[in-house]
């Protein structure tokens, strides 16, 4: 096979693509270490919690990268709160009806 090269434009793609290339690498050296008629339990038994945890990795990278721009730009303005006697029940008006 011809040697591919890959562009990560950010951080979470370059350790997205890394963390897949490991866990292929992992799983060829599975199916190839596997006795015959025990190569798919033996790859997929190292290939679901190797995918869950690749995809917990992806996760806990896209936020924690989602949080630090969010510090970078400041709090995002929103909505005052009402004040606690500007509205009654459901929401609406408090006074005579």
């Amino acid at each position: 096979m011809t040697p591919r090269s890959f562009q990560a434009d950010t951080p979470l793609q370059a350790l997205l693509v890394e963390q897949a290339l490991l866990l292929a690498r992992q799983l060829e050296q599975t199916a190839a270490d596997a006795p015959d008629g025990q190569v798919l339990a033996k790859v997929e038994a190292a290939a679901v919690p190797a995918g869950r945890e690749l995809t917990r990795k992806a996760v806990e990278a896209t936020l924690q990268a989602q949080a630090e721009q969010a510090e970078k730009k400041g709090r995002r303005a929103g909505a005052a709160p009402a004040a606690a006697s500007a509205a009654g029940p459901r929401g609406t008006p408090s006074g005579p009806s």
